[in-house]
């Protein structure tokens, strides 16, 4: 199964739905909080090229944010991402 690394922060209502939908398919993830840390948030503008939360990476390839993720899903496209 791909890893998959999810930045998100505290209050972010996208950010509880990617989390739920990955849960739902039984997925374990790497959850970066970049609440409070410009750190932490300077390196997911750096590596997505976005400044909004949640960004999702699963094994190397940059998904998006919740938006994409669900579109992956309906597509019928999330679940062999998950599996490579």
């Amino acid at each position: 199964m791909s890893q998959v690394v999810i930045y998100t922060t505290q209050f972010c209502p996208y950010c509880v739905r990617a989390k739920a939908l990955l849960a739902k398919k039984g997925v374990a993830f790497d959850e970066v909080k970049i609440d409070g840390n410009r750190q932490l948030r300077d390196e997911m503008i750096q590596k997505a090229g976005r400044t909004s939360v949640p960004q999702i990476w699963i094994g190397a390839k940059h998904i998006g944010g919740c938006d994409e993720l669900y579109a992956l899903d309906y597509a019928g496209k999330l679940d062999a991402l998950l599996l490579v």
